[in-house]
């Protein structure tokens, strides 16, 4: 049950619902009624979820929903949330983090991380409160809503040069290192991603994966069509025993020692989807980079330039 009293000094709201009491002071009434509907709303949830914690929460969320996913997007999402759960302390209360507590965790994380990156990370929390809405019931509203979220960095537009590639091909280098260059290499004349030709299987000209990071565990194995590059590159340089964290480690290592600044591995997935543009149509590209929606395909991988695009006209 809420009061809102009339004092000399303003106006004092007072909450008492489910064996918890409150109270505040406020210069006007109207920031006293809608403290009191607010904190009445919280009660609310806090019994409706039972004390769930956020590392109960979280615990479900990856055994139910992030397991169905691809391996390697799981191992992310599973970072995330623990990475939260030291934000927000694990043993707190799922109802008691609120849309204020969500926008001061979006603006510390903006001092370390990207726009960009902020989002992929709130969206791992905003699926796990809707799940908790929607399915666990335990929550009557999703504290993600109406939380601003900062801007899109604008699509990448670098793309490697010959120059840098060969120094990177011509590296002396041996183990893991070697192993991520001659997956450098592969990358340039398939477009895949550095975990997928880690773990592909060649079968002629196509590689077969188990998963990309947009499928699901119960989906069909992936076919990508090769080049006849690509596919003698892969018969050169498998097996691959090198782990995607580790090679994506020495990659950023070995690109420092060479001085090339701005450039990472994923770069070199544009730059063969570029290269591929020029002698494919547009649906056949799309089927080897794996993309549904064209337009990120387009704005994202597509990266050759207007002076470029000329010189060919």
């Amino acid at each position: 049950m809420a009061y809102i009293r009339k004092l000399s000094t303003g106006w004092r709201a007072e909450v008492q619902k489910h064996g918890s009491r409150s109270s505040k002071v406020f210069d006007t009434k109207r920031e006293a009624q809608k403290w009191a509907m607010d904190t009445e709303a919280s009660l609310d949830s806090l019994k409706g979820s039972g004390g769930m914690t956020w590392e109960q929460a979280s615990t479900k969320y990856l055994a139910t929903v992030v397991q169905e996913k691809a391996a390697s997007a799981a191992d992310w999402e599973r970072r995330r949330l623990d990475e939260m759960a030291v934000y927000f302390g694990a043993e707190t209360p799922l109802a008691s983090i609120t849309s204020q507590m969500l926008g001061e965790w979006r603006d510390t994380r903006l001092k370390d991380v990207s726009g960009s990156t902020v989002i992929r990370q709130f969206t791992v929390m905003r699926c796990l409160f809707r799940v908790a809405v929607e399915e666990w019931k335990v929550l009557t509203s999703n504290p993600c809503k109406g939380v601003r979220m900062p801007e899109h960095l604008p699509p990448r537009h670098q793309v490697w040069t010959w120059r840098l590639i060969k120094r990177v091909l011509r590296a002396q280098r041996d183990g893991n290192t070697l192993q991520t260059i001659r997956a450098f290499h592969i990358a340039l004349h398939t477009g895949m991603r550095l975990n997928e030709i880690l773990a592909a299987r060649v079968v002629g000209k196509v590689a077969i994966l188990e998963r990309d990071k947009n499928s699901g565990k119960a989906s069909p194995p992936i076919k990508v069509p090769l080049a006849r590059k690509g596919a003698a590159l892969f018969a050169k340089y498998q097996p691959f025993t090198v782990r995607p964290d580790i090679a994506s480690a020495l990659f950023s290592d070995l690109t420092d020692q060479l001085l090339i600044d701005g450039l990472t591995f994923h770069d070199s997935r544009a730059t063969a989807l570029t290269m591929l543009s020029r002698r494919m149509d547009v649906m056949t590209l799309a089927r080897i980079s794996r993309h549904k929606n064209l337009k990120i395909l387009m704005e994202s991988y597509y990266r050759e330039t207007a002076e470029q695009i000329a010189a060919r006209l």
